[in-house]
């Protein structure tokens, strides 16, 4: 009985000594994986990737020179390219080819849900006032979408839309879809309903236009669309006027991958900023983007873009 109870005590040693290197080296494991996770990503050389407001060729190349003052502030080679679209700068970034991004409030949305992508910054513009889309001296992270009609067209309210034919942009545009069309849901008007037909126009000059021209009878704009062809159509304030204007919706946000440092997404956020404040670079911001300068952000500045994403579902019901 001895013997046997002596040995049952070296087997279970033996035992312990088996599992112990096994347990250390998933402890060590596991220390490992935490401090690569909470080390983050460090750019060897930065991405930088943006969708062009207008013709592409030209943008791009006004743009190239952000690249150098980025390095300078920066301290490594950056690359800016143009994307063809959002969800693509949306993807790039998920599959880690692109650090940084230009992206509108329901692009960036998407990246932080798809893939925990931050918003570092918001875009600041100089705010606009009626009843001529004035700017003011006050510069803004938030703007608005208006819906327009002709002077002449006899609507005067937003019942009035009920029947007309309303130009508007793709389903993911937050000016020229989302907000309008929720905010006239609130009020029992329903875009896809009510005998309205919605005709998608290509960009927001093209739903003034559309309206100048009286192939629709409203459009859904971002307030200030009109003076985007105030030089060639000299009387398009008198003749195209607001018949409502809805509430704030945050501006563009420059974005950066989820996984990057604290560190880094504080030096990328602190280089825009700088850049945004010197005459070369505030140039290229204002040309490229019409941004003024950038503001820091977060992520609940954009739980009003995810409410009235939710609400804009109920259009379809």
């Amino acid at each position: 009985m001895h013997l046997r109870g002596k040995a049952k005590r070296f087997a279970v040693l033996g035992l312990a000594l088996l599992v112990l290197p096994i347990t250390l080296f998933g402890c060590g494991k596991a220390t490992s994986s935490t401090s690569s996770s909470s080390a983050g990503y460090t750019p060897k050389k930065l991405t930088v990737e943006f969708v062009p407001s207008s013709n592409a060729g030209t943008i791009e190349a006004k743009a190239k020179p952000l690249e150098g003052l980025l390095k300078k502030q920066l301290g490594i080679p950056v690359t800016v390219s143009v994307s063809t679209d959002y969800n693509t700068i949306v993807e790039a970034m998920g599959s880690k080819k692109v650090d940084v991004g230009f992206l509108p409030p329901d692009a960036y949305v998407l990246a932080h849900k798809q893939y925990h992508d931050k918003a570092i910054l918001q875009a600041e513009r100089y705010g606009v006032k009626e009843p001529n889309d004035q700017a003011t001296k006050q510069l803004v992270n938030y703007y608005r979408s208006q819906i327009l009609v002709r002077k002449d067209s006899g609507i005067k309210s937003i019942k009035d839309l009920k029947g007309k034919k309303i130009a508007v942009q793709d389903t993911t545009s937050t000016a020229g879809w989302i907000f309008p069309a929720v905010e006239l849901l609130e009020h029992g008007i329903n875009v896809n309903k009510d005998g309205i037909k919605t005709v998608q126009v290509k960009g927001h000059d093209q739903g003034v236009l559309s309206v100048y021209n009286k192939n629709t009878d409203a459009a859904f704009v971002f307030q200030g669309a009109r003076n985007l062809v105030k030089k060639d159509v000299p009387n398009i304030m008198s003749q195209v006027v607001p018949i409502y204007t809805t509430g704030k919706i945050p501006n563009d946000t420059i974005t950066v991958r989820g996984d990057m440092t604290a560190k880094w997404q504080k030096k990328v956020a602190e280089a825009f900023k700088a850049i945004a404040k010197t005459k070369k670079g505030h140039a290229i911001i204002s040309s490229v983007y019409s941004h003024e300068g950038y503001a820091d952000s977060k992520d609940s500045n954009f739980n009003i873009i995810r409410d009235y994403d939710k609400k804009a579902e109920a259009l379809n019901k």
